[in-house]
């Protein structure tokens, strides 16, 4: 899709936090107006829509990764987990690596696993040790080994 065929508002907090709420919530908007003009929009668009979703998350990102970079004087950045799969993010990190001059570690895709690796790896060790539960357990944040 073309990453640039649609642009979303994109949030406006000058600090390091991040918020998607008006984000997510300019997307809805754009799409539910797209669809009273034509049912078939996202039909149509969809992978213009992924694409330009995917290309203003990296942006956004990285608007903050490079304010992080200069505020604390970092040259080191990595990337982990399930999102450090993403080819978009990894082409535009090492893009920027380039042009501000640092060095960033980005694992081998078969390394980039997210939560649900390791719930799975989590559940399978609690079946090894016959560590069940009765179905009416409340959820626990944190589990120890």
């Amino acid at each position: 899709g073309n990453a640039k065929a649609f642009k979303f508002a994109e949030p406006k907090i000058d600090d390091l936090n991040f918020s998607f709420s008006g984000f997510k919530t300019s997307i809805l908007y754009f799409i539910r107006k797209q669809e009273k003009e034509n049912p078939d929009f996202i039909a149509e668009n969809l992978n213009d829509i992924c694409a330009s979703v995917q290309f203003s998350i990296i942006q956004i990102l990285m608007d903050k990764l490079k304010k992080a970079a200069k505020q604390y004087e970092i040259k080191e950045i990595a990337i982990a987990g399930g999102v450090s799969a993403n080819s978009g993010l990894r082409n535009t990190l090492q893009d920027l690596a380039v042009q501000l001059g640092w060095n960033v570690y980005i694992p081998a895709f078969q390394y980039c696993t997210d939560n649900a690796g390791m719930i799975a790896i989590a559940g399978y060790h609690k079946y090894l040790n016959q560590d069940f539960v009765e179905q009416n357990v409340s959820p626990m944040a944190r589990m120890e080994f």
